[in-house]
């Protein structure tokens, strides 16, 4: 068996994943954080995106949003508002909600709405996620 890491992720309603993993993609703040076994340690902030990781041949999705990673050589803990598997994601709801957030976006004009760009982003990163997870 390839060398893994474990991989736990948090939201304050529940544990969502703690499982090892042989790779971790995460979307950080200033780009997307590629995690292997014996990664360097770090602390960083999660931004809305997919997170996705390999499991042996598999290769699982989440979309998380807002939180902070810590990745010791070993284990990569993320704590997260919110994050959901393919399988969770309600695709009526997300596209209800990135339409609401594109809409307030064409109503700021060209005020920077910061609440409905996050808004925007979590909706297509729930969106991108169900959608590769059911592909």
């Amino acid at each position: 068996m390839a060398e893994t890491l474990q991989l736990e992720i948090v939201t304050p309603e529940r544990l969502v994943v703690s499982e090892p993993a042989e790779y971790i993609e995460i979307p950080g703040a200033t780009g997307y954080l590629g995690i292997l076994p014996g990664h360097a340690p770090l602390i960083g902030e999660v931004a809305p995106g997919e997170l996705i990781y390999r499991v042996g041949s598999l290769t699982k999705r989440l979309a998380v949003a807002w939180g902070f990673v810590e990745v010791l050589q070993t284990k990569v803990t993320i704590l997260a508002e919110a994050a959901e598997k393919a399988e969770e994601i309600d695709t009526a709801r997300a596209e209800a909600a990135k339409k609401k957030a594109e809409a307030e976006l064409q109503k700021s004009g060209l005020e920077v709405n910061e609440e409905a760009q996050e808004a925007l982003q979590r909706a297509q990163a729930r969106l991108d996620v169900a959608g590769k997870g059911k592909s």
